[in-house]
């Protein structure tokens, strides 16, 4: 895989279009949130992954809080991520995020973690926690979480569950045919089961999670199957989607193989909503926890 990447990182960055600029934010809430963040030892998704609406949602002092380190035990082509051998898990950690999300005032918070294939149930009781913590402190902000596949452990699935998130987010990320070369210590079909498994509990408890996965495009895929990939997840009783431009956050992950025009993702936020999906973002900024806040508004697909 290493020498793979090598390879195909030999071709030249494109150009970025005038359709993937950026707005910067306001410093001043961004240093006030990255104080708070590095205070309490915590970690962001924003800044490992490189993501590049950073400023806008700092400026409006939002962010995606990361669980379990800043090291990955998986080598995703996609990911910016530190890879290898992670530390122990930080006890004080759920609280501390839930002291973040009671100190920034959030309506809407979203978790998300590294993989931790080297625990036993990956991190589950460890995310629980955190879903725990964070309600008790604040509760009247909704909890969306970003969870790994857990190795298609269903035990670990139903840990996080029993601490009744409000959104249940896993990424599919590609689709089947790339899974290889994009995700490959992951199984396409292993990400679906988890989704389905998710919803089928969430309807059994007539409890009402959402149920939300995303993707990126730019990496090979064809339009067609973007399509085919959307029918799978709305198989699965996925409720919410998203679909993003891929950017090559550095020179060693994988690189872009085409830049997706807007009217694309409006073409495909189109089909999404004549499939079933409640809510469809869809758009080159577009990233998981982009507007979650507006995502989580939508009410689940009634079976």
């Amino acid at each position: 895989m290493a020498r793979e990447l090598q390879v195909l990182n030999q071709k030249p960055r494109q150009q970025k279009p005038d359709w993937l600029r950026i707005r910067l934010g306001d410093p001043t809430n961004q240093n006030h949130l990255l104080k708070l963040i590095e205070g309490l030892n915590l970690h962001t998704v924003c800044q490992e992954a490189k993501c590049p609406n950073i400023f806008e949602c700092w400026s409006d002092r939002t962010a995606t809080f990361m669980l379990g380190g800043d090291i990955c035990t998986r080598h995703c082509g996609f990911c910016a991520v530190g890879k290898g051998e992670p530390g122990q898990l930080d006890s004080d950690e759920p609280r501390h995020v839930a002291e973040a999300v009671r100190h920034l005032n959030l309506a809407h918070t979203v978790i998300t973690s590294v993989n931790r294939d080297d625990l036993p149930d990956g991190g589950a009781a460890h995310w629980a926690e955190t879903i725990r913590q964070v309600r008790a402190l604040n509760p009247e902000c909704k909890v969306e979480v970003l969870i790994p596949d857990f190795n298609g452990d269903e035990d670990a699935l139903n840990t996080v569950l029993d601490a009744a998130p409000d959104v249940l987010n896993h990424n599919t990320e590609t689709i089947a045919r790339l899974y290889r070369r994009v995700r490959p210590d992951a199984d396409y079909q292993q990400s679906l089961t988890l989704l389905k498994r998710a919803a089928a509990r969430r309807d059994q408890e007539q409890r009402g999670m959402i149920t939300k996965s995303g993707i990126m495009v730019g990496l090979g895929e064809s339009f067609d199957e973007v399509v085919e990939l959307m029918k799978d997840l709305r198989a699965a009783s996925c409720d919410v989607m998203t679909i993003g431009q891929y950017l090559q956050p550095q020179a060693r992950r994988l690189p872009v193989e085409r830049y997706v025009t807007p009217e694309e993702f409006d073409r495909w936020r189109d089909l999404g909503l004549s499939l079933g999906f409640k809510h469809v973002q869809s758009s080159p900024l577009t990233r998981s926890s982009y507007h979650a806040r507006e995502q989580a508004e939508t009410e689940p697909i009634a079976v």
